[in-house]
């Protein structure tokens, strides 16, 4: 059973909306009765925080308690489990399979990981000077994580937070102005790949057989096309606002200002833009229908997330549970030593269509 399965309610849609619902939403079979879980602390500022003691591993306490920490998930949209005591990979990756249903391995990266045991991976790899602001993880590929599963073996020793946000908040919170085109156009993501900065095509699509990454980018809606160089360009449209499976509500699904220009260090921006031009930039993006976002929109997208963001420093041994449609994440800048794995769990498949853009190859 998908961690995002059940429907409930939603609202109607008016006409010429580009909001796009998952597929294969169904009623589930009710699960067994599940174990109770001691109070969870809720906080204005704070993500919701279950503190446990177990005497067994932290395997079992997962399995035992699988039920009713996913129930809390779905209630609240994410979950901070502190005193479970993680220390490796296999401890965690125990833990990770016990609470979900699919782990899988991550499809067209950013930004390189690295894989442990089967279906734990490295956070991603990304400056520790520099934060990574609000995203939903993948929501710019057809099928994404339905459920993130992170665990903290070693804090940073100063910063290094990962923020939640509300993204049914955020839609509410952002100006008319702002979401009207967006939900009208959906958002556009130009990636250049090549083998000097972020993801390399092997990295990105687990191959570098140019057969094999054009029939991937033809089954997931991505035009793309290879320069003489060898580097490969890629344009993919998704809507910017899904409705959530079980909520029906509206949410700010996207990574529209994460991966803009504008949300670079400018100094870096710059050095890049000079290196390999304005169209060359690992990513950027625009409009759904091709026109730049400019730096103002981008600043108001993340000033909002901010006044929705709640956080909590890292403890070693945490365990922290996200649905990914309902919730972004951030990541803060830190200093340190940091290890955190990350589970990409109960993946969920957008229907292709028009808001999700359409297949093209290019030469």
């Amino acid at each position: 059973m998908s961690f995002l399965s059940r429907r409930r309610g939603g609202g109607r849609r008016g006409r010429g909306d580009t909001e796009t619902e998952t597929e294969n939403a169904s009623t589930p079979t009710p699960s067994p009765a599940a174990i109770a879980l001691p109070d969870i602390e809720l906080s204005t500022d704070k993500p919701p925080l279950l503190t446990v003691s177990p005497a067994e591993p932290a395997a079992h306490w997962a399995a035992v308690h699988r039920g009713a920490l996913r129930a809390a998930i779905a209630e609240h949209g994410s979950l901070l489990v502190r005193g479970l005591g993680l220390r490796d990979a296999a401890e965690t990756g125990a833990v990770f399979h016990e609470l979900a249903d699919t782990l899988t391995a991550e499809r067209e990266a950013f930004a390189p990981r690295r894989s442990y045991v089967d279906g734990v991976h490295s956070s991603t790899t990304w400056p520790s000077n520099q934060p990574m602001c609000m995203h939903h993880e993948s929501s710019y590929a057809l099928e994404f994580p339905g459920l993130l599963l992170f665990a903290c073996l070693q804090a940073a020793e100063r910063g290094g937070a990962t923020g939640i946000a509300d993204a049914e908040a955020v839609h509410a919170s952002l100006p008319r102005e702002v979401t009207e085109r967006f939900e009208r156009e959906g958002w556009l993501l130009t990636r250049s790949y090549n083998d000097e900065i972020g993801a390399s095509v092997a990295e990105a699509f687990g191959t570098a057989d140019r057969t094999v990454v054009e029939a991937y980018c033809r089954a997931h809606s991505i035009e793309f096309a290879w320069h003489p160089d060898g580097s490969l360009h890629t344009r993919q449209r998704r809507a910017a606002v899904l409705r959530h499976p079980v909520t029906g509500r509206r949410c700010w699904f996207n990574q529209i200002a994460f991966l803009s220009e504008w949300t670079m260090d400018p100094e870096v921006r710059e050095y890049l833009v000079d290196l390999y031009g304005p169209a060359g930039l690992p990513f950027n993006t625009r409009y759904g229908g091709g026109d730049p976002i400019g730096a103002d929109v981008i600043e108001t997208l993340n000033e909002v997330y901010e006044r929705h963001t709640v956080r909590t420093p890292w403890r070693a041994g945490d365990l922290l549970l996200v649905d990914n449609i309902r919730c972004a994440h951030s990541r803060e800048p830190f200093e340190g030593p940091r290890e955190v794995l990350v589970g990409l769990a109960d993946p969920v498949r957008l229907p292709q269509s028009p808001a999700n853009g359409s297949t093209r190859r290019t030469r």
